[in-house]
């Protein structure tokens, strides 16, 4: 589905992303770990040309990414993107025109899971309400490849799990879904593979249940072992 082939990008004297290698197989959700300045960010800006690395080589199947690869990839970043006058209806109908996967009966279903009223003006909404906006418009699209940057964040309890639920209903055998997140049991909950992102490098990646059964320990505890103690487990060929 995606593949990264010695990938590299720095901004000034920092290098955020390091002969990154990945390989995104359909059918499956990838939570991608790691902390600040790790750079999941900047790969998944990388991937939809919003940033420009330097080095190597991002292939969605055997095409280069351009802007004919984007038609197939629903982003969703972090920062807010809606404009002002918007309403949470024409927002709907903005994507709609851009994208020919846009499904907007599947954006209605989504507002009515996510209790979000399409009367709503886009300014108006708390920082949940809008990451609800985000995902809910990103998870309308039919797209073979779907990168979810911090979904969770600002979102209360409660709805984390509505959200975790849509996610999943999303996850076909025809599609990947890639998502980062510091909150590591709610990735656990609902991740099949696991990639953890360390000086802009992957140093460990698996199957979910593998890494705990070679180990012996949770996502959570690895994650602890490889950013706080900097020790990264040997499972037997899946460490990089």
């Amino acid at each position: 589905m995606l593949e990264v082939k010695n990938v590299n990008k720095g901004f000034f004297s920092k290098k955020v992303l390091s002969d990154l290698n990945m390989k995104i197989e359909k059918g499956h959700i990838y939570g991608l770990l790691g902390p600040n300045g790790s750079g999941k960010t900047t790969f998944m800006k990388s991937v939809v040309g919003l940033v420009k690395f330097e080095k190597g080589e991002i292939l969605l199947g055997a095409e280069p990414i351009s802007y004919k690869t984007n038609a197939k990839i629903a982003y969703m970043p972090t920062e807010p993107y809606f404009y002002e006058y918007m309403t949470v209806e024409s927002l709907g109908k903005y994507y709609k025109t851009f994208y020919e996967d846009f499904d907007a009966e599947e954006y209605k279903k989504n507002l009515e899971f996510m209790e979000l009223d399409m009367k709503l003006k886009t300014k108006t909404l708390s920082s949940g309400m809008a990451a609800k906006l985000k995902l809910a418009v990103t998870l309308a699209r039919n797209s073979k490849l779907f990168m979810l940057d911090e979904p969770l964040n600002g979102i209360d309890l409660i709805a984390r799990d509505r959200i975790l639920d849509r996610i999943l209903a999303k996850s076909s055998s025809d599609n990947a879904i890639i998502v980062s997140s510091h909150l590591v049991e709610e990735l656990e909950r609902i991740s099949d593979r696991v990639m953890f992102l360390k000086d802009g490098k992957i140093v460990l990646e698996g199957d979910m249940d593998t890494l705990r059964q070679q180990t012996g320990k949770s996502i959570s505890d690895i994650y602890r072992d490889i950013y706080g103690l900097g020790e990264i487990p040997n499972v037997g060929g899946e460490q990089i």
